[in-house]
């Protein structure tokens, strides 16, 4: 018997993996294929805010960031590099939402050195751009090393079921509590509300003679050298699923995009790839990720005694799953996210502390159940 058997072994399920083992649990983390085999070992794992004018993402990404920044360095200091970053605009739109960035920001802003920005493009160079220090993980090293004093088993979860105080998962093994960080594959609790968008992410390492002393993000990102070798992603395809799509993904293709993209802003010469890197990221719909216990749709909507017209609605009068919880929905910032609603998850299931409204699955529920 497991304390906690978490389900998916991408840098989610192995954030609450370490959260757990660092708390004394026994500690069951299962995934259909390695630790960091999809999304997570495909990322750029690249630490930084989002650069945007306002909104619930943004400030929810600046906490993150702030955290995790110091997380890392506490932690695994020796699997993050600490690197300048300078995000660079797109276009109009995104320009004036990086001049508004820098007006308001809380963060230490850096000023880019006239050295790398003679390196930039001519047109990256005439675009806004703002600097600050930041950092970029090595994805599936981190995922190892976070989950190492868990029980990991290559495993296809096909059946979850709560009897007598326990999940039995399989008939194979029992847990207590359940997580499921399952990013956007097939679902194991079939509640229509959990919808959830599959993105496809192509990464590439190259080697090159062209130094870059910052990590860069604009149309892709692009990580600061080491030892003549930088990073590449990640390319975003909504249309590719591993699971649906007829034809097999063409990483040639995909290589042509990220090297394209990248070299709008830097001038990178000499280039061989070395590695790809590949797999399925998920994001919500409404962007902000999804962390807490799971509604029971049709025993709530059953309730006679729970307004669900409401634009204000009361999630403590819903049904839940027992002892079942969610971590999902990252999309792109993953590795900026993980560690802090790691936290916000494993102080939820062992001390009871409350989820903001924000980013609890039963938002979805309760919009779902408005509709209908």
């Amino acid at each position: 018997m497991y304390d906690i058997a978490i389900i998916g072994a991408g840098i989610n399920g192995c954030s609450v993996a370490y959260e757990f083992t660092q708390a004394g649990k026994k500690v069951l983390l299962l995934d259909m294929q390695k630790i960091a085999g999809g999304g997570s070992g495909a990322a750029g794992a690249f630490i930084s805010p989002k650069f945007s004018k306002a909104g619930e993402l943004k400030e929810l990404l600046h906490d993150a960031f702030e955290y995790s920044m110091e997380y890392y360095n506490k932690h695994f200091p020796h699997l993050i590099k600490n690197a300048p970053l300078v995000h660079i605009a797109q276009n109009e739109a995104d320009a004036q939402s990086l001049q508004i960035y820098k007006q308001k920001s809380s963060l230490e802003l850096l000023t880019p050195p006239q050295h790398l920005l003679k390196s930039f493009t001519k047109e990256a160079q005439e675009k806004e751009n703002v600097s600050i220090n930041a950092g970029v993980v090595n994805a599936e090293l981190m995922c190892l090393a976070m989950a190492k004093s868990a029980d990991f088993k290559r495993h296809e979860v096909k059946n979850l079921l709560y009897e007598d105080g326990y999940w039995l998962i399989d008939e194979l093994y029992a847990a207590k509590e359940v997580v499921l960080a399952t990013g956007a594959y097939e679902k194991l609790i079939n509640e229509p509300y959990i919808k959830l968008r599959g993105v496809w992410g192509h990464r590439i390492d190259v080697r090159t003679t062209t130094p870059n002393s910052h990590s860069l993000h604009q149309f892709v990102s692009i990580s600061a050298s080491d030892n003549g070798k930088i990073a590449i992603g990640a390319t975003h395809d909504v249309n590719y699923h591993p699971q649906t799509s007829k034809e097999i993904y063409d990483i040639q293709k995909g290589r042509n995009e990220l090297l394209e993209k990248a070299s709008r802003t830097l001038k990178l010469d000499n280039i061989k790839i070395e590695k790809d890197y590949m797999g399925l990221r998920s994001g919500s719909f409404d962007y902000m990720p999804l962390v807490g216990k799971l509604v029971m749709s049709q025993e709530t909507l059953q309730n006679s005694t729970i307004n669900f017209k409401t634009k204000k609605p009361n999630f403590q009068a819903y049904d839940y799953h027992p002892h079942l919880s969610m971590i999902n929905g990252s999309g792109g910032y993953g590795f900026v996210l993980a560690p802090y609603l790691a936290k916000i998850l494993t102080e939820y299931i062992l001390q009871g502390k409350a989820i903001s409204d924000r980013i609890s699955p039963a938002r979805f529920f309760a919009r779902y159940a408005k509709k209908l």
